[in-house]
């Protein structure tokens, strides 16, 4: 269930893998997105196994590729904001952001107690999704980021367009990847961590990145839109500050 997990002073995140949930044939069995119909269950299964506390709310946001970020101030948000990427400073919110190939990345100031939570796929970011993250931490009091990668596509699996290749790679050169057949692919990879390296140009901003690796195609244990197609489930990314 949680493939991942890590704890910095007072911030505990996690990567989940596909175990340990309710849902059944190609999403089994712990699906964290919409199309099984098992969401509410398996994101209980989920928030109590990370916080050790029953019925703990999770943040969500409806994903839609593009770099919005959300400010989350309450336990539980609803209907969940249409961003693709979440930011708090209030201890005890958990904050979750779902993919299956894309990038999910986990921010945190462990001294100051803000957290964030990052959707990152090709569009994202081209738009600046991880960037738009930072500086809205930033404007949360963050100073000393860690920034973990999640499990995603790799860029050797990541097969594209040539002319999608140099789009992306136009706005993000760190992108421009080829498959391990020889054929043009982005790495999506590649691309946020050498946004999250940036750091937005703030040499007073640093951020410690953590990879925690794994490709989604490759991995079984993983969900992977490439390699199920649409019915894939999707696993996530989650952090919090505790209380």
């Amino acid at each position: 269930m949680l493939a991942y997990q890590d704890t910095r002073g007072r911030v505990d995140v996690a990567f989940t893998d596909r175990h340990g949930g309710v849902s059944g044939g190609p999403y089994a069995s712990l699906d964290l997105g919409d199309r099984s119909g098992d969401l509410r269950a398996n994101l209980a299964i989920l928030a109590e196994a990370f916080t050790g506390t029953p019925n703990t709310p999770v943040a969500l946001m409806r994903q839609v590729h593009g770099a919005s970020v959300a400010v989350v101030e309450e336990q539980s948000a609803s209907p969940a904001p249409e961003a693709d990427a979440l930011v708090t400073a209030v201890p005890g919110i958990v904050l979750a952001a779902r993919a299956a190939d894309c990038v999910p990345v986990l921010l945190a100031d462990p001294d100051r107690g803000v957290a964030g939570a990052v959707h990152a796929g090709r569009p994202g970011l081209v738009a600046g999704v991880v960037p738009a993250a930072l500086a809205a931490m930033w404007e949360l009091g963050a100073r000393r980021l860690v920034a973990w990668v999640g499990p995603h596509v790799c860029g050797a699996c990541y097969e594209v367009p040539e002319e999608m290749r140099a789009e992306v790679a136009a706005s993000v050169p760190e992108s421009y990847a080829e498959t391990s057949w020889g054929t043009p692919s982005v790495d999506l990879g590649a691309g946020v961590l050498a946004q999250l390296r940036g750091a937005g140009g703030r040499s007073d901003a640093p951020v410690e990145v953590v990879d925690v690796g794994r490709c989604t195609r490759e991995d079984d244990d993983l969900f992977s839109y490439r390699r199920q197609g649409p019915e894939s489930g999707r696993l996530a990314g989650v952090v919090r500050v505790r209380p």
